[in-house]
């Protein structure tokens, strides 16, 4: 007689296989980050990047630091240093924040398949992130929220805030 596994071992296998995904993606991120704090590593990055990479921007225009060094208009030694005080996956998403004196700055990257497809910056903005995809209504009003921002040692500041919907 053939097993067939039970809805609730295909939705923890499923779920098994959703957590390795996302510990994978941020292995990847991080990684990335790795790469841009050590000397001479961009062959390292351009290939975590894909070559037609999307990429949005949110803050004022003089702060596109991240996508100045990943474009090499910015020498790494001499451009704004990325160091990620937290980094958190969500599906396929990857969430990186940090600080550097006065600037506050977020970046979701979007990995597929090890490589990374989408790139957003928020620089001086609040972020948080909620899913909405279709749930019970019990689990929406629980779950909206998946991530936000928590720059600590910034809280005083008064900053816009944006809502990113995945």
């Amino acid at each position: 007689m053939k097993y067939i596994p039970s809805s609730i071992e295909i939705s923890e296998m499923e779920a098994e296989r959703n957590e390795k995904e996302e510990m994978q993606n941020k292995a990847t991120v991080e990684a990335l980050y790795k790469a841009l704090l050590g000397q001479g590593q961009m062959d390292t990055v351009a290939n975590m990047l894909a070559s037609d990479l999307e990429w949005w921007f949110h803050g004022p225009p003089q702060c596109q630091h991240m996508m100045r060094v990943l474009t090499g208009e910015t020498a790494l030694s001499s451009g704004f240093r990325f160091e990620p005080r937290s980094v958190a996956a969500i599906g396929d998403c990857v969430i990186a924040e940090g600080w550097e004196g006065k600037a506050y700055w977020v970046h979701v990257w979007t990995v597929n398949n090890g490589l990374i497809t989408q790139f957003r910056e928020y620089f001086n903005t609040w972020l948080v992130v909620r899913d909405l995809r279709s749930q019970t209504w019990k689990n929406r009003l629980e779950n909206m929220t998946l991530w936000q921002s928590q720059p600590r040692d910034l809280y005083r500041r008064s900053l816009p805030g944006l809502v990113l919907a995945i």
